[in-house]
């Protein structure tokens, strides 16, 4: 009977994300300590010069894998979206789109300095010049919805509703900062004292409300709302038919 190998002799080759300092590099590894240096430092972080060192490559060697600083950063935003699982039967599409939202908030939550470059760089970009990974989870949403009877043209409304609702929904919760996580008292403990009592009543009124901000709470709130009105459109154009 062969023995497993421990933890220890299984470690090296656990992580095909993390080259060797002297293999071949890919475009996906580039990409996955992009990924970790923007999560451990901030998009300000990442220059090629650092991402060099991170690799223990030339910085010059990277452009082999990413052109410029934009490219770069538009391959984060690629590498990141790639996790979102992204299912194309229409079947189950309430229940899919309420899962994607909190696989997609959980991403949020992973990768926080990200966020904003997902929520900026697309708009900064002429659609059919974007990077694939970005267009592929435009493209599935499509296709998951179409799948489920919205018109095309309705499934892209639905599309941009549906991402603004979770962009706008994660950006707010990452805002949420707690000023003083070990004070009892909610008007402290998130800097509410500090706002004018005559000019900001109804902030200052809702410091017990704000204190127990729950982000997933908050997140299915929302969908429920969207999912009744996206059901009632699905519904009318069923009945058109």
């Amino acid at each position: 009977m062969t023995a497993k190998p421990t933890k220890q002799e299984a470690a090296p080759s656990a992580d095909r994300s993390k080259p060797s300092r002297r293999g071949t590099l890919s475009r996906e590894q580039v990409l996955a300590a992009a990924v970790r240096l923007v999560d451990a430092e901030g998009l300000e972080g990442l220059t090629m010069r650092r991402l060099g060192q991170e690799l223990g490559r030339d910085p010059m060697a990277l452009y082999r894998y990413t052109p410029n600083r934009a490219a770069l950063l538009d391959g984060v935003a690629e590498q990141v979206l790639d996790e979102l699982d992204i299912p194309t039967n229409g079947s189950e599409w309430p229940a899919e789109l309420f899962r994607i939202a909190h696989d997609f908030r959980a991403l949020a939550l992973a990768h926080p300095h990200i966020v904003p470059l997902l929520v900026t760089r697309p708009p900064m970009t002429p659609l059919g010049l974007r990077p694939l990974g970005t267009l592929r989870l435009l493209e599935r949403l499509l296709e998951l919805l179409t799948n489920a009877g919205f018109p095309p043209a309705d499934a892209l409304h639905t599309y941009r509703t549906y991402f603004g609702f979770l962009f706008g929904s994660v950006l707010n919760e990452l805002q949420e900062v707690v000023d003083d996580t070990e004070e009892s008292e909610a008007l402290l403990r998130l800097g509410l004292h500090r706002l004018p009592a005559e000019e900001f009543p109804h902030l200052r009124g809702l410091a017990t409300e704000l204190v127990r901000f729950d982000g997933a709470a908050e997140l299915d709130l929302g969908l429920k709302a969207l999912l009744i009105g996206l059901q009632a459109q699905l519904d009318g154009h069923s009945r058109r038919r």
